[in-house]
């Protein structure tokens, strides 16, 4: 065996690293070389332009602790078709709601007040205007009141000789409870608040009187005009000549009764011709010369404004006994000229009708009978708008529900699609699995 020097190998004289290590360093670990590798392949993040820092937790406290609002970044998101259908679909529908929301606030809205009649009033205006089928100088015609008081209303009301024909049927005239087919589409258009208001600057004249036919005698009467009455209970009512009342005079033959009527107009209070109510337009007739119609009505005082915190402002707050009826009706009238000077407030009345006619027999009294009750309520119908904020926060609630169920609506259409998808896959796969034993099974016959 040759003798060889280990002084003058050179491996001996070259440094290694492991040299100025201690023992325990020299031996191998395996464990921090997986560490270190897992750390560099966690460095890769910055490689694709991520930044990990967006899933530390950061140190301290501070009011980002309490954001309850999720945040992804662009780069973590996708865009999908049916998400695009989505958002048009819920963009469209939240136009439209909210254009629903702001035509209903520019339209307002209505509301019915009920309130007992504080003050007093001694007079009520009766506007009346129809058309009875016997001659003026036959008719009679009178009220009576709870009062007392019986008033001529014949001296005072506008009575001319007409034609039947010139009026039956004319201006859409019906009977009293037709049908909307009957009636006509025109006349069950729904009056509102701006309806009554315009009515104050129209003309408040009654219809003008036909020419007569030369050469035919008139059959029927024509009474219009007001009547300013009692504001109580009363009787209105038209007889025949010699029948009702005891007076001088001829007896009128029973065979001219005929009280067949058109009644074109019947209000309570200022004369609004453009305005309808219950018994306009209607008529009733009969071939049986003993006949009574009876009208049932019951009046309720109304205001119709559009200002109603005007309404309150203007009414006196003055407070008054029981013994000042005097000064309660001074100041009650002064209220009503001050609100009815107001182009924004009308002050009218509405009543009620219920219809009774039936032959009566001779020994009766046959005509045409109104008897009208007055109610001790105060109906008033404003017209109001909601503030623009009120305005604003319906809007919110409108969108933000819109968004809130529609991002419901989309994730669980889109949950149901990844479903159906899986299932798809799944019965892809099981049908390859078939086809590939099948596959195999023929190359090998064909070997």
């Amino acid at each position: 065996m040759p003798h060889v020097d280990l002084s003058t190998h050179p491996c001996l004289h070259c440094h290694h690293p492991l040299a100025d290590q201690s023992p325990s360093a020299k031996h191998h670990n395996p464990s921090a070389d997986a560490a270190s590798s897992v750390t560099v392949d966690m460095n890769g993040f910055a490689d694709h332009n991520l930044d990990e820092s967006a899933f530390e937790a950061k140190g301290g406290v501070s009011v980002r602790a309490f954001d309850a609002f999720p945040k992804t970044k662009a780069s973590y998101q996708t865009k999908t078709h049916s998400g695009g259908v989505w958002t048009v679909v819920l963009a469209l529908l939240s136009f439209l709601l909210t254009t629903s929301e702001l035509r209903r606030w520019w339209a307002g809205h209505t509301t019915h007040a009920f309130s007992v009649e504080k003050g007093v009033g001694h007079e009520l205006q009766i506007n009346l205007d129809l058309v009875m089928a016997m001659r003026c100088d036959d008719l009679r015609i009178n009220v009576q009141d709870a009062a007392g008081d019986r008033i001529l209303a014949g001296d005072r009301l506008n009575r001319v000789n007409t034609m039947w024909y010139q009026w039956s049927g004319k201006r859409g005239g019906h009977v009293l409870g037709a049908t909307s087919e009957e009636r006509g589409e025109n006349d069950y258009d729904i009056e509102d608040v701006h309806d009554y208001l315009s009515a104050l600057r129209k003309g408040q004249r009654f219809l003008p009187n036909p020419k007569m036919p030369r050469g035919k005698e008139p059959d029927s009467c024509r009474i219009y005009g007001t009547l300013q009455l009692n504001k109580v209970q009363g009787d209105f009512h038209i007889m025949a000549r010699g029948h009702g009342y005891m007076e001088l005079g001829q007896h009128l033959d029973h065979k001219a009764f005929n009280f067949s009527h058109q009644i074109n107009e019947l209000s309570f209070g200022p004369f609004y011709p453009s305005l309808t109510n219950p018994l306009d337009n209607t008529y009733a007739t009969t071939p049986d010369h003993f006949h009574k119609f009876q009208y049932y009505l019951s009046v309720v005082p109304t205001i119709y404004t559009t200002d109603p915190a005007g309404i309150a402002r203007l009414r006196p707050a003055t407070s008054l006994g029981s013994s000042d009826e005097a000064l309660k009706a001074e100041l009650h009238a002064s209220w009503l000229k001050r609100a009815a000077a107001s182009r924004n407030t009308v002050f009218t009345n509405q009543y009620a009708v219920t219809e009774q006619s039936h032959v009566v027999p001779e020994n009766a009294i046959p005509g045409v009978f109104v008897k009208y009750d007055m109610e001790p309520i105060l109906l008033t119908i404003a017209e109001e708008w909601d503030t623009p904020l009120a305005l604003l926060v319906r809007l919110v609630n409108v969108v933000s529900g819109i968004l809130v169920a529609g991002g419901w609506a989309f994730q669980m259409s889109d949950w149901a699609r990844e479903v159906l998808r899986k299932g798809r896959r799944r019965g892809d796969s099981f049908a390859g699995v078939l086809h590939g034993r099948t596959a195999s099974q023929d190359e090998k016959r064909s070997y």
